[in-house]
């Protein structure tokens, strides 16, 4: 299985979580949200193959961190995927939305001009604005995580090319099974957002991205192994951009 949005360095004990992913066989992409995160939680998952470390701006700290930029300027090309980063559009974020919008501009023209990576990307409540920064730059992938803007915004992503990565705790409401079941089939990847992303007040981790697939067998109307032999696809259609995994050893 896959999870494709997962922040392990943010775990109580990230090392437990990262060994019973290993042995689970998870395929894992391992988000930070500073520069400065990069390097430490690259090494929680030295001699791990299946675990990929992606290096992050998120959002939410934009504000704090502006004076790393450069940090992530330095690291763009040991990077082989770039997550989280995008622009959070909350209440409690509005007046550092400028701020947002330089840092995630910054972070899409360092990355067009290191080759474009695939992306892990955050859009709570600045959908077209996300939309109109990854127009503007050939960066890449784009995969929005957890997305939650409305019909006509998802359908507008779709238009622009974008992935989307869809845990269980996206799928626990009606809306965000409403979502899902709009998205392309081949270009849905599985996630947990975890210890973000939570199923009965417990953290999800990278196993539990598993619970994606009875939904989506559901939401498609087809076998449960259909489905996971579709993510399994997908998830060597997208690596094809980041060649630093083997498809032939994906199952």
């Amino acid at each position: 299985m896959i999870d494709f949005h997962c922040h392990l360095d943010l775990y109580p004990k990230p090392q437990t979580i990262i060994e019973r992913a290993d042995l689970a066989g998870v395929y894992v992409l391992s988000v930070t949200t500073i520069p400065k995160a990069w390097l430490g939680t690259k090494q929680l998952a030295k001699g791990r193959l299946r675990i990929r470390t992606a290096l992050g701006f998120h959002p939410e700290l934009a504000h704090e961190r502006y004076s790393e930029l450069g940090l992530f300027d330095t690291l763009i090309d040991e990077a082989p995927y770039v997550g989280e980063v995008g622009l959070d559009g909350s209440k409690h974020l509005r007046e550092h939305v400028s701020l947002q919008r330089k840092v995630f501009a910054h972070v899409l023209k360092t990355t067009e001009r290191a080759g474009g990576r695939v992306m892990s990307i955050h859009s709570r409540g600045a959908a077209e604005e996300v939309l109109e920064l990854l127009r503007s730059h050939d960066a890449g992938i784009p995969v929005l995580h957890w997305f939650t803007g409305g019909p006509s915004e998802l359908q507008n992503a779709i238009n622009a090319g974008c992935w989307f990565s869809v845990g269980p705790a996206m799928l626990k409401s009606k809306a965000g099974r409403a979502r899902a079941a709009m998205m392309p089939r081949d270009q849905i990847l599985p996630e947990t957002d975890g210890p973000f992303g939570t199923i009965k007040g417990r953290p999800l981790e990278p196993n539990d991205a598993e619970a994606v697939i009875q939904t989506f067998a559901s939401l498609w109307s087809i076998p449960p192994e259909d489905v996971r032999q579709q993510l399994i696809q997908n998830f060597k259609s997208i690596v094809t951009f980041a060649p630093d995994i083997k498809r032939d050893s994906i199952s």
